[in-house]
């Protein structure tokens, strides 16, 4: 309702004599309880017109009401000017913009953003913390793309250090020479495990030099397995035959059960980063540093930046023996990235207990001149804890990502199966539907809500097909569809000689129309939260509009069938295209 505007500056020059910016004027939805579509909030105009808000808005809506023929009423609420526009002119939009095949879609912004996501240790599988920080990674790239952003994903995976070697010095001394093909087990349900046999064995250790005299940090660090893990990691740096190919070997395993869990999650990357190959960058970027004065080095040789200044403090960025610390690598890499694809933003999806390292690395690019630093964002989101509480990677207490898939499918078909009405589907699209439902409320629960926000999972109420819930979404399409091919659905806007359109169908349009400016709000915050509610609140309209309006299957044919079947048609495309950009699949059937 772009022409609001302009008539309203229109209005203040013609009674106030005086110009306005746009910015000045600011336009809302009307509140429901109100009459009206529109709403001008008057207050910052009261400042030219030199008179009270009522007084002003009853001006500018009298005006209005005179001179725009779209305009047919107003009233005035405080300093909130309501504004009652035709029926014609929702019907043009409808027909003209809504119904357009390119509704919704943006044209190229010719910018490249790239989004880095998963970000693994190839010491475990996935569990639940990783699964929203791949189904947020996947859905911000895909909202972007959305918007028009030539985008790249890229997954950073974290194949080395000394919780690799834990892995591989259980399997040595446990693991019998089992490998996923002699056991049946998905690779890094293999390595996981060894991971967890790994940390047992050590706390026995630990307890017994404890109860030898030894203090707990001292035992920590003088048990023979962290001895043996640690020797282990100086021959991987060194370059030991036998201990690269038995770390390449049970990489290659993960990987493998890592490409399955990815597959099953619907999630992709156009790029895989390996810190064995980035762990060494950096140390150039310290050079540059200290020739620039950025760095300085103290008496043992190590180097530091001082960022007290910026409110945070010091940081090692090189150890006095020369090794790096992780935000050399993360320096080094940006770098690298940034040389390989010269995009114009870079996103880091990383949970929120890592915020003040990436405001030092981004502080610190920044100060060695890196014009691009400022394109840098990190996606901090919160973590995920379940009704029983927190989970432990190292006493084998994770919520693994495979065994919550299948358990979502599971709780699919079961409630599914309790509403009767799959019973005429074959087999395979019974097992299609029920995971396409499974994953779906899964994916819905976990992107409706905020990023920041930390978030309780419930697996039982994300699969309900009432409410906010991804397969209530699901069925108000399948619902639609069953309707359209019902009614031998054709393409047309006929000639709109009907007698109105009725309050729900208006609401209809006003909230079709808005899936733009949805589309833009989510990409600009990196949330699909929004989208995500905005598509529940189409669809439980849809639902309000289907019980309200008499049944359209059975209305005689005419410009009001047509009309409400293109109703029924542009809400089941925007419901499909909106769940694709969140990764769910929004079935014909159900």
């Amino acid at each position: 309702m772009n022409f609001i505007i302009t008539e309203t500056q229109k209005a203040i020059l013609e009674l106030y004599k005086e110009e306005i910016a746009e910015s000045v004027i600011n336009i809302q939805e009307t509140r429901k309880e109100f009459e009206g579509q529109a709403t001008i909030v008057v207050f910052p105009i009261t400042k030219i017109s030199k008179k009270s808000p009522e007084q002003t808005a009853t001006e500018i809506g009298e005006y209005l009401v005179a001179h725009v023929e779209e305009i047919t009423k107003f009233n005035v609420v405080k300093g909130f000017l309501n504004l009652s526009i035709a029926e014609s002119y929702f019907l043009k939009q409808f027909n003209e913009e809504i119904l357009a095949p390119d509704f919704g879609i943006f044209p190229s912004n010719g910018k490249k953003v790239m989004v880095e996501y998963s970000s693994p240790n190839t010491n475990k599988p996935l569990h639940l913390g990783h699964v929203r920080n791949n189904l947020l990674g996947y859905s911000v790239s895909e909202l972007l793309k959305a918007y028009g952003y030539d985008v790249v994903k890229v997954n950073l995976v974290n194949d080395r250090g000394i919780h690799i070697c834990k892995s591989m010095l259980a399997w040595q001394k446990w693991g019998n020479g089992e490998t996923p093909e002699s056991t049946g087990e998905k690779g890094d349900h293999l390595v996981g495990r060894y991971y967890v046999i790994f940390d047992k064995e050590y706390k026995k250790e630990i307890d017994a030099l404890k109860a030898a005299g030894q203090t707990e940090e001292e035992a920590k660090k003088n048990a023979p397995l962290i001895k043996e893990a640690q020797q282990m990691l100086l021959k991987w740096e060194q370059g030991d035959d036998e201990v690269v190919s038995l770390w390449k070997t049970m990489n290659e395993w993960v990987y493998a059960g890592f490409n399955i869990t990815y597959k099953n999650l619907g999630v992709d990357f156009d790029k895989f980063y390996y810190e064995s190959n980035t762990y060494l960058l950096g140390k150039g970027t310290v050079d540059e540093g200290l020739a620039k004065g950025v760095f300085f080095k103290k008496e043992d040789g190590s180097v530091w930046i001082d960022l007290t200044a910026d409110g945070l403090d010091q940081k090692l960025v090189l150890r006095a023996d020369g090794t790096s610390v992780y935000i050399t690598q993360d320096l080094g890499t940006a770098e690298m990235k940034h040389e390989d694809f010269n995009m114009d933003e870079s996103i880091y999806v990383v949970g929120n207990e890592q915020d003040y390292h990436f405001k030092v690395l981004f502080l610190i690019l920044e100060k060695l001149g890196k014009s691009w630093a400022k394109g840098l964002y990190h996606l901090s989101y919160g973590m995920v804890d379940l009704p029983n509480g927190k989970m432990k990677s190292r006493e084998g207490t994770v919520v693994d990502a495979d065994e919550l898939i299948d358990s979502m499918i599971t709780t699919a078909r079961e409630k599914t199966e309790e509403l009767g009405k799959t019973n005429d589907f074959p087999q395979e699209d019974k097992d299609e539907l029920y995971k396409n439902i499974g994953l779906g409320a899964l994916k819905y629960f976990l992107l409706k809500v905020e990023p920041k926000k930390r978030l309780l999972f419930n697996p039982a109420e994300s699969i309900d097909f009432q409410g906010n819930t991804g397969p209530f979404i699901q069925y108000t399409h399948a619902r639609i569809k069953s309707l359209l091919s019902k009614s031998d659905y054709k393409f047309g806007v006929g000639r709109l000689a009907f007698g109105g359109i009725s309050g729900v169908e208006l609401e209809m349009i006003l909230q079709l129309a808005k899936y733009p400016a949805e589309i833009e709000i989510a990409a600009k915050a990196f949330s699909p939260a929004s989208l995500a509610n905005y598509l529940y609140e189409l669809a439980k309209l849809f639902n309000k509009f289907y019980h309200e309006v008499p049944p359209i299957v059975k209305t005689e044919e005419g410009d009001l069938k047509q009309f409400r079947l293109n109703l029924c048609k542009k809400t089941a495309d925007i419901i499909h295209a909106g769940m694709l950009i969140l990764g769910i699949t929004s079935p014909e059937r159900m």
